[in-house]
């Protein structure tokens, strides 16, 4: 990257944690690459923790992004289950914080809308719309496309506020 920044967005999953790697310069989104870290389901929660700290630490140290960006979780009725799957959000916030990265959070639907245009997409149509941002790219799964979803809501939240910070300055003078 010359001007631009690199960009990792994290799904976090207990089983499943999927990531995807993009570059952006200016306007422009390239593909870098994406995946999903796994856990042994039959694990317990302390060893599938590491394996997905592990695996992700692997991912950040290959691709060497300077931003990253995680979806956050939703509340659901089982309440150990959302316990257990705050547990893998923690470790993919943690990760890229090891890394000395800034990590931005995004709700799915604010993701859903910065890459759909509606913020109750169904996941195909988020799918589709990373595959039509990002041509070429070969997708690991659902997991590694709602990854690479979060890497672009993170793409123009900070383009976003790189215009915004530009008016203020110069609205300033």
């Amino acid at each position: 990257m010359r001007n631009g920044m690199r960009v990792i967005g994290i799904d976090p999953g207990l089983r499943n944690m999927g990531w995807g790697v993009i570059d952006v310069d200016g306007t422009r989104l390239t593909h870098v690459a994406n995946g999903v870290c796994t856990a042994d389901a039959c694990g317990d929660l302390a060893t599938r923790l590491l394996a997905l700290h592990t695996a992700l630490a692997q991912v950040l140290a290959r691709h060497r992004p300077s931003e990253a960006a995680v979806e956050q979780t939703f509340v659901n009725k089982d309440a150990v289950a959302t316990l257990k799957l705050g547990s893998a959000r923690g470790i993919a916030l943690l990760v890229p914080a090891q890394a000395g990265l800034r990590v931005g959070e995004y709700a799915p639907n604010a993701v859903k809308k910065a890459v759909v245009g509606v913020g109750k997409a169904a996941k195909v149509q988020v799918d589709h719309m990373v595959r039509m941002q990002l041509p070429g790219a070969e997708i690991a799964g659902p997991d590694a496309a709602d990854a690479l979803a979060v890497a672009i809501c993170h793409a123009w939240h900070c383009q976003s506020a790189g215009r915004l910070a530009a008016a203020v300055a110069g609205g300033a003078r």
